[in-house]
């Protein structure tokens, strides 16, 4: 309600700024012709006519500069200034300025007023450019809608919306994100200098979307896909809306906050540590849930992923193979996701294997919900309640999205203690090396070592 109480009192001023302007121009026009006319009586010796005319031009010109210009001025302070517009050079532009140099030596050298005449009308282009171009990008607003769900470097479809709030001028040849062209050179330059490696930063810098004409008033949309490098949250950020209209010699930037705030959470596409753990975790999962029941299943052939314990040694020699039994499961499998962030090495290859775990963490909890799995999420700072892997796990990688390395790290005596209290399967992500685990975890847990990813 609010927004459009503010959206209605910025197209009323709007529009008394722009009867303002009408009157001040029709006004002056009237000034100027009477200053012709006086000076057609002046010449005709018509000395009374000449004042009178002379004194109206001067007295409704003094009138227009003390009744409208300050109301332009304020109008222009509060809607103009507010908004910083950067101007860049571009090529065609620097090409331009190169042929404006050399008509000038030419106009000095030779007094031409021809050559002078087109000076200053090259020179007037591009105040026209500057002035024209800050008014195509005033009075526009960007909305990017994106989908609840968002992670780490995978595209989403997003949709940019460019909506113009003025009454009367339309919009021409707005980019909304890219980096200008003169910001690309400089941050090219930079980084060749530095020889270091481009910092990621918000996806609609990367490419940008074109908008070539917006009605006075109404709102555009695109779509466009975009990717977000790292996990984490997405707030303030700046989008930039450029515009090279009327003639490509100037490129004029002018940025706005964003309209909306987003979490990013960690990627949960299968990797090579993925696919390297996950039959290692199945074969543990199975082995360690096979034959918790009571009532014989069936009698199978061994695999390597069994149990000794679950043998049929009467079955073996019988079949001079190894049998192995199976029995009825009287619960769903539970287990428990446990992430260690106590991580003291903060060199850059520890924080990349750190990111690695973090990844890997939320790929394994994406997993337990696709096979319908009952998860709780345990860490030094956070936990969930034993539920439905698809019930908790926005949950889950919304903490996964903000976690840092540090901390006190997860109590092994106490983790240790409550393993015998209940069936859990323990699938532990930790920086802690192997020697500081207690033995009795290892029969009902899985490690996976940050070091060793």
């Amino acid at each position: 309600m609010a927004r459009k109480e503010d959206r209605a009192t910025y197209r009323a001023n709007e529009r008394k700024a722009w009867r303002n302007f009408f009157l001040a121009m029709v006004s002056l026009g009237v000034a100027f012709l009477l200053a012709v006319y006086s000076d057609v009586l002046a010449r005709e010796g018509n000395t009374i006519g000449t004042a009178i005319a002379g004194s109206l031009a001067l007295l409704l010109s003094g009138f227009v500069g003390v009744t409208w210009v300050p109301k332009l001025a304020r109008r222009t302070s509060i809607e103009w200034l507010r908004s910083t517009v950067d101007y860049h050079l571009t090529r065609a532009g620097a090409v331009y300025i190169g042929i404006i140099f050399v008509v000038s030596i030419a106009a000095l050298n030779t007094g031409n007023n021809m050559l002078f005449l087109i000076l200053a009308a090259m020179m007037g282009a591009i105040l026209v450019s500057g002035v024209v171009s800050r008014v195509v990008l005033s009075g526009l607003e960007v909305e990017v809608e994106l989908p609840d769900h968002v992670f780490a470097r995978q595209p989403v479809v997003s949709r940019i919306k460019l909506r113009n709030e003025k009454v009367l001028s339309p919009s021409f040849s707005v980019t909304v994100g890219g980096t200008p062209e003169a910001e690309r050179n400089k941050q090219e330059k930079k980084r060749k200098k530095q020889a270091a490696p481009a910092l990621p930063g918000f996806p609609l810098a990367e490419t940008g979307v074109y908008f070539p004409y917006v009605r006075a008033g109404q709102e555009g949309s695109q779509t466009m896909e975009l990717t977000f490098p790292k996990r984490g949250a997405y707030r303030d950020e700046r989008i930039a809306l450029s515009s090279r209209f009327p003639f490509g010699f100037l490129e004029k930037v002018r940025r706005i906050p964003a309209a909306r705030e987003m979490v990013v959470y960690p990627s949960v596409q299968p990797t090579e540590e993925f696919y390297e753990v996950l039959p290692l975790i199945s074969g543990e999962l199975e082995s360690y849930y096979r034959g918790r029941g009571n009532d014989l299943y069936s009698i199978r052939d061994y695999q390597t992923t069994d149990s000794a314990r679950y043998v049929d040694w009467k079955a073996s020699a019988h079949t001079s193979q190894l049998k192995v039994r199976e029995f009825t499961r009287e619960d769903e499998r539970r287990v428990q996701l446990i992430f260690d962030r106590s991580l003291e090495d903060r060199s850059p290859k520890s924080l990349e294997r750190f990111e690695k775990a973090v990844d890997l963490c939320a790929a394994l909890a994406w997993h337990f919900e696709e096979i319908n799995a009952q998860i709780q999420f345990v860490a030094d700072d956070f936990r969930t309640e034993s539920a439905p892997a698809g019930k908790i796990l926005y949950e889950i990688l919304r903490h996964l999205a903000f976690v840092q390395p540090g901390g006190e790290g997860i109590k092994w005596t106490e983790l240790a203690g409550a393993s015998g209290e209940d069936e859990v399967f323990k699938l532990i992500l930790t920086p802690t090396l192997h020697g500081l685990i207690p033995t009795n975890l290892w029969s009902s847990s899985y490690f996976i070592f940050m070091h060793e990813l």
